[in-house]
This record gives structure tokens, C-alpha cells and sequence, in this order.
């Protein structure tokens, strides 16, 4: 039987607390742990994230997905960005740290779920901006047994303002992108941008890629819109001994929308989370 407990909250001093999800088959089993960090303007709730955790849980694993401290969401309100403000002092270090906590509880003694989780089985999925955390961070964390990306980006550096935008931003000190969905004009800080530069080295996808020494499954749709195919290329030819998964005519997000009320993934989906899977158990 599948168990599915949402909205759990991990409270940490002197920072954010965190929203979390475990789904998973009560069973005696030690399974697998999977953890999945959404994308940029992303959270745990989207489209039809709650059925691929289903469908990885049937698949024996002990699925985690979780919204990132500073995503614009709130424990209270977990969907959309009702807390703009957070939103805008968000970085990509504050997200690794989000993403190293959590991997701290979840290896914990005091984990309420240890006796079913294998903590020397722990397989990192992040989508799009998600996917170069992950990447980062699987270089870094000798916990992390598998790494793989959905429709991952391969660098942070290319997608800042330059010349006149990026002066205009710093003097005033915001900058503003409207959410297509929502409508809201969300904003960025330009800590964003200073914590960056502080963190470069650090932060360099390709450098994370190349010195990568753990199983790395790239998956990426032939039409994304919004994160070329090519820099799916770009992280296999970093990393030689990735394997480069590409789905013809995939979108961005395989085919699902926010929100999702079917009760089936859509099929270039299914492909992701199989594909996933078959990675993870070989």
C-alpha cells in the first residue's frame, strides 16, 4: 500500500523551514531513496509531480520531493507564491543548502522512516534549474550513489542579465519577471546576482559535471522550449561516462501542465520515470 505523507514540515533554526513530502510501499523492505528537486518558478505540488512519486513508490523507492526554503510558496500555502519577497532572496547557495538538509535528515539516526530507507542507495532527480543543483551537489556529497537530470540546465552564469540590464539591476536593486501562469511580476533580487559572483567557482555546472564520478542519466525532450536539447549535449559530452537520453518531440515538462487532472501521467512522462527507474535498479 502506498503511503503518501505530505506537508511535513522540517523546522531549522536561524533559516526557512522546509516542506516536504515522503511517498513510498509500507513494506519491510529497505528501499532506495530517491529525492527530486523542482525547477525555477517550480514546486513540489506542480502539475504531476504527486503521480511520478506514486509511480516511483510502486516502484519500491522511498520518493522525496520537497519546495525549496525561498521558492515564494509558504507552509501555509505551498502552491503558487503568496510570499513574493522570499521569492526574490532566493540564490542557487540557499537551494544547495535546502537540498543538503534535507539529505541530512533523511541519513539521520533520528529519521522517522530509517528502518525503510537504505540511506547507501541515495539517487538525486532535479528538473530544469533543479537539475544543476543536483548536479552540483552530487559532485560535492559523497552520500549520492546516482545523478540525473530532467531537462536540466548547464549553466546558471548565461542566464543573468548583462550590459545595461544587468547595470540597471543593480542600481535598482530589483528586477522583474511575470510569471505566465499566475500573471504576477516575481522578483529578483540583486543578491541573486552578488551571490553568484561570491560563488562562482562553486557554482560552474560543467566543472560539477566533469569530475562526476557516480552513474549520471541525462534526459532531455528533442523540443524543449525553454532549455535547449543542446545543453543536454553539453553535460553528456562533459561527462562521457553519462548516459544521454533524449525523447523525441518532448517538451519541457514531458507533456504535463499545471494543473494535472488526469489520473495518468503523460506518456513522454511515463518514458522519464520509467527510464529513471531501469537507471537506478541496474
Amino acid at each position: 500500500m502506498i503511503q503518501k505523507l505530505k506537508n511535513t514540515v522540517l523546522t531549522r533554526e536561524n533559516d526557512k523551514n522546509i516542506l516536504i513530502d515522503y511517498f513510498f510501499n509500507k513494506n519491510d523492505l529497505q528501499k532506495p531513496i530517491v529525492i527530486f528537486c523542482h525547477g525555477y518558478k517550480g514546486f513540489k505540488d506542480w502539475g504531476a509531480w504527486d503521480l511520478v512519486a506514486e509511480a516511483f513508490a510502486k516502484a519500491d523507492f522511498f520518493f522525496v520531493k520537497f519546495n525549496f526554503s525561498h521558492n515564494g510558496g509558504t507552509i501555509e500555502q505551498p502552491i503558487d507564491f503568496s510570499d513574493l519577497d522570499a521569492f526574490g532572496e532566493n540564490n542557487y547557495t540557499k537551494e544547495l543548502n535546502d537540498l543538503q538538509f534535507v539529505i541530512d535528515h533523511i541519513v539521520s539516526d533520528s529519521f522517522e522512516f530509517s528502518a525503510g530507507t537504505n540511506t547507501q542507495n541515495i539517487s538525486l532527480i532535479g528538473h530544469s534549474r533543479g537539475g544543476g543543483i543536483v548536479t552540483i551537489k552530487a559532485e560535492e556529497e559523497t552520500k549520492i550513489t546516482k545523478l540525473i537530470s530532467w531537462a536540466g540546465v548547464s549553466d546558471y552564469a548565461s542566464r543573468f542579465p548583462k550590459g545595461d540590464a544587468l547595470e540597471n539591476w543593480k542600481e535598482a536593486g530589483v528586477y522583474y519577471v511575470v510569471n505566465g501562469r499566475t500573471k504576477q511580476k516575481m522578483p529578483h533580487f540583486y543578491q541573486f546576482f552578488e551571490d553568484f559572483q561570491a560563488n562562482a567557482a562553486r557554482l560552474d555546472i560543467q566543472r560539477a559535471a566533469k569530475q562526476l564520478q557516480i552513474p549520471h542519466l541525462i534526459i532531455h525532450g528533442t523540443t524543449d522550449p525553454a532549455v535547449s536539447v543542446e545543453e543536454a549535449q553539453k553535460l553528456h559530452q562533459w561527462n562521457p561516462k553519462s548516459s544521454l537520453y533524449l525523447i523525441e518531440n518532448a517538451d519541457h515538462v514531458f507533456g504535463a501542465c499545471h494543473p494535472w487532472k488526469l489520473t495518468e501521467l503523460p506518456k513522454a512522462l511515463q518514458e522519464v520515470v520509467q527510464a529513471s527507474v531501469d537507471f537506478i535498479k541496474k
